[in-house]
């Protein structure tokens, strides 16, 4: 950033997902090595600059049907999470949804069970990931009943965190980029929730990877992340009477490898960061969090082993000291 970059009026609330694990476009994961803690944690003060700086640790734990209610859920990835939330760093916990049975009862249940578990270090608790995408068995669109389960988790949610006194945790849900009918998706989701549902959500999530699946020019990439977030804004959310609520960047990423080249990586992140700012209070742009922390596996064969700001031996990457500087320029 420079002096002449605009800065929004109200600091950026960054966050990382700490973990390796990634999951690919067929429905496995892309893994390595084990996550080291101590590393983990080193990386995370770097990024966080200052212990007193709010920074979101990014984490997934998933109900499916063989979950078992009344004993503690750990997170699958990072795992033990809550040990990096210390002092303002705390989590952003996506509660993912794989019942293929539509066991929404037995979610719900689990949902009132993470809150008092999870409740007091969290900051952000997201229902479900990515509902709208369908076909992929890591995501939740995959499911039967998912829209369902959003408007009754997110009721669930905002019940428990009252009743437990956790007036800091915030309930939202996420989708991926939403073009032309997938932007039904909203609709019939404010339709089945109506005006409670909508009272309830603290804010919303995107997932977005520009210039990683569809390729874009070096010289258009500002002008397409723009765009999609001002379509995001003001025609997926505000045409259903989600506008006024926050938007968080809840993934973005872009993968090093062959001809990928790290310091690529950095001008992406650079340039995404920096559109986010410049937009940040016009379309209430209220975050970013960055996809991932660490190489699943630096040498593993597809772009999903790779999306690190560090290799999978925590060495980082050129984009890993450009996203600490602007976490420390924007994040207040």
């Amino acid at each position: 950033m420079t002096a002449t970059d605009p800065f929004p009026s109200t600091p950026l609330l960054f966050g990382v997902y700490p973990g390796g694990v990634t999951g690919d476009d067929t429905g496995g994961l892309a893994v390595g090595a084990p996550d080291d803690p101590a590393r983990v944690e080193e990386a995370l003060d770097a990024l966080q600059g200052h212990p007193d700086r709010p920074f979101l640790v990014r984490a997934y734990t998933a109900f499916d049907d063989s979950t078992v209610l009344g004993a503690p859920h750990a997170t699958a990835t990072p795992a033990d999470a809550a040990r990096y939330a210390v002092g303002a760093r705390t989590l952003d916990l996506v509660a993912q949804y794989r019942s293929a049975s539509g066991d929404i009862d037995g979610y719900c249940a689990w949902l009132r069970e993470l809150v008092e578990q999870y409740g007091a270090v969290t900051t952000t608790l997201q229902v479900t990931e990515e509902p709208d995408a369908t076909g992929n068995p890591t995501l939740d669109g995959h499911y039967p009943r998912v829209r369902e389960a959003i408007v009754r988790g997110v009721a669930v949610v905002k019940e428990q965190a009252r009743a437990l006194g956790h007036t800091h945790l915030r309930v939202g849900f996420n989708t991926t980029p939403l073009f032309g009918p997938a932007a039904s998706f909203m609709d019939e989701l404010t339709a089945l929730g109506g005006k409670e549902f909508i009272a309830d959500l603290d804010y919303i999530g995107l997932d977005f990877f520009p210039d990683v699946f569809r390729p874009i020019a070096e010289a258009e990439l500002a002008a397409a992340v723009e765009g999609l977030l001002r379509h995001h804004r003001e025609t997926v959310l505000t045409s259903v009477g989600l506008g006024h609520l926050p938007l968080h960047i809840t993934e973005h990423g872009w993968p090093t490898g062959p001809d990928r080249s790290p310091e690529r990586q950095a001008e992406v992140v650079a340039t995404v960061v920096k559109t986010l700012a410049a937009h940040a209070d016009e379309l209430l742009l209220s975050g970013y969090t960055h996809f991932a922390l660490r190489d699943a596996d630096s040498s593993g064969p597809t772009l999903f082993h790779r999306f690190g700001l560090t290799t999978d031996d925590y060495e980082p990457k050129p984009a890993f000291d450009v996203l600490r500087c602007m976490i420390t320029q924007l994040g207040g």
